[in-house]
């Protein structure tokens, strides 16, 4: 799909007074809206206050008490690496406050669906916890909560998700987008989230004298950022001033060598260098194995690496992620094969391509839908929903959208048009999920076209790539690319630089099926590049062209002991 190039605005300049930053990072920063060079502080001690979260320090006072009551406390997870991340984050931190008792119980997205709901409660009870704490999810669960609070069950939730109308009732709510929370840092992840409640109950528990009394040492929890750092950027949240903080503090952890086996398992697995990593490993190579673990089987085994000490052990599961990772990537592409050819036949329809695209095969992975989704929306830039089979009857969605439209706002609004037609749905801006009756989806597919029709314009609907812009040839270099590798924790609303510029094609071929190799010469200096562009669409390259524009990153090849530069295409046109 062509798409129209825009370059990213300087609406501010980037103040550095004693010049330590280059010209080109000083122009980056101001395109993504930092103004001064303090800015770039990424000191644990710039973090958001835990006392600005609402219900941190009551959520302190609750923990606290569960301790010193020797409760037995069980954490409800989620099934994605955010969830995993927050849980295990949540089991060390208490163990390490000297807890004797707490478990963590993860639903299994095939049986269970997502969050606190009454059937997971169900099974909470044979654990017979004394409080439930909910980590990344929660919000929305108010018969679950009930349903704790009926067996005589403390509650306490901790999520970050969009709440609804109505809140549950727990003992203590924690979520920076509750309608009541001043939190300035509305995009902090889950793990985020736990994170902040338990240095809000380290603070309690100091004033309590409870580690003298105890004869504990006062936990360092800096140790957990290495999980922070993961579950932030595998959840794709924008990466605002305290999130960027978070996540370059967990990798200086990961680069150091201190952070878990199973972290560092993962990271071998994937093939990355641990001293090298960057933000972009985390949720390219990292997450993905995490994630396949909730994906096709249960997450438990994640959270289990993710809290593994044993080294030995830890490799072993990190293996076996792994190859859960495999299967993964095999039927994801059996799935886009088939969604290819369901898109042929909408596209062949008299109305054409839908503005708001449902696709659904009864085969399909239930827990692979949500990476179709995303692919198909890249792809045609357009938002997409795809369907798997439930059971007899009901059928699971999972949305992703583009610029400009509110998902979850959108479904809210055809829960409100045409009642009865979802059975549920919750999600965010980018991202929701929903169930609905099997024989109700061609009603929801045209409900769903109509009302992405109704809320976006023409102009929303042209995919735009944004660059910085073009580079001078004294800037295409290897010291440039590891600058810029190294610069900050790019990630997303703090997109990593790409800049664009036209050359010459000098030679071009497919390796490794669909990947396309480059050979680009700047005619402004007659230097040559080497460039790629990974899983490329088979019309990418008009056969005959001579110059062309590409869109790319600098990047820096490692291969076989080797080091070179070579450019990263994200996307090419002819001139």
């Amino acid at each position: 799909m062509k798409k129209k190039i825009v370059r990213r605005s300087l609406n501010s300049r980037f103040h550095d007074p004693e010049a330590n930053l280059s010209p080109l990072l000083a122009r980056l920063f101001a395109a993504r809206g930092l103004t001064d060079y303090s800015d770039c502080d990424g000191s644990l001690t710039k973090l958001i206050a835990p006392s600005q979260m609402r219900g941190c320090e009551d959520a302190a006072v609750l923990l606290a008490d569960a301790l010193a009551q020797n409760a037995r406390i069980l954490i409800i997870g989620d099934f994605d690496a955010d969830g995993a991340t927050s849980t295990a984050l949540a089991v060390q931190a208490l163990q390490s406050f000297g807890c004797q008792s707490v478990d963590f119980l993860v639903p299994n997205r095939f049986d269970f669906g997502y969050g606190l709901t009454p059937e997971i409660v169900e099974v909470a009870k044979g654990k017979h916890p004394d409080l439930l704490i909910t980590v990344d999810n929660g919000i929305s669960s108010i018969e679950g909560v009930e349903a704790a609070k009926a067996f005589g069950c403390k509650v306490l939730i901790t999520d970050h998700h969009l709440p609804g109308d109505a809140l549950p009732a727990a003992d203590v709510i924690v979520n920076p987008n509750h309608p009541d929370c001043t939190f300035s840092s509305k995009s902090i992840a889950g793990v985020g989230v736990i994170f902040y409640v338990m240095m809000a109950l380290r603070a309690e528990l100091r004033e309590r004298n409870w580690f003298l009394k105890q004869n504990i040492a006062e936990p360092n929890l800096g140790q957990l950022l290495d999980l922070v750092a993961l579950g932030t950027v595998a959840d794709v949240v924008a990466l605002d001033r305290n999130n960027r903080i978070l996540v370059e503090q967990g990798l200086r952890r990961i680069r150091s060598s201190a952070c878990r086996p199973g972290i560092s398992a993962l990271i071998k697995q994937a093939g990355r260098n641990a001293e090298r990593l960057v933000a972009m490993d985390l949720g390219f190579v990292v997450g993905p194995r995490l994630n396949a673990a909730g994906r096709l089987e249960d997450m438990s085994l994640g959270v289990q690496c993710l809290l593994e000490t044993d080294g030995l052990q830890a490799t072993s599961m990190a293996m076996e992620l792994d190859g859960l990772n495999q299967a993964r990537k095999a039927i994801e592409q059996d799935m886009k094969d088939s969604a290819s050819v369901l898109l042929d036949q909408l596209q062949l329809q008299e109305t054409g391509t839908p503005t708001g695209i449902c696709l659904y095969n009864e085969e399909w992975h239930q827990g692979v839908i949500g990476i179709l989704a995303a692919r198909v929306k890249e792809r045609l830039h357009r938002p997409v929903i795809a369907f798997a089979k439930v059971n007899d009857g009901e059928i699971k969605g999972s949305a992703r959208s583009i610029n400009g439209l509110h998902m979850r706002d959108c479904l809210d609004a055809i829960a409100k048009r045409h009642v009865g037609l979802l059975e549920k749905f919750g999600g965010h801006a980018m991202a929701a999920g929903m169930t609905l009756a099997e024989e109700r989806y061609n009603d929801f597919a045209q409900a769903f076209d109509q009302q992405v029709t109704a809320m976006l314009t023409a102009d929303q609907l042209q995919a735009q790539i944004v660059t910085d812009g073009e580079l001078s040839p004294a800037e295409m270099t290897m010291e440039m690319a590891e600058l810029l590798r190294q610069a900050a924790p790019w990630g997303q609303a703090f997109p990593e630089p790409t800049f664009d510029g036209v050359f010459a094609l000098e030679q071009w071929r497919i390796v490794g099926q669909r990947h396309l190799k480059l050979l680009l010469r700047d005619r402004r200096n007659d230097q040559l590049f080497d460039a790629i562009q990974f899983n490329a669409e088979p019309d990418t390259l008009v056969q005959g062209s001579k110059d062309i524009r590409v869109v790319f990153r600098l990047d820096v090849n490692e291969y076989m002991g080797n080091r070179n530069l070579q450019l990263l295409v994200h996307y090419l046109e002819p001139v």
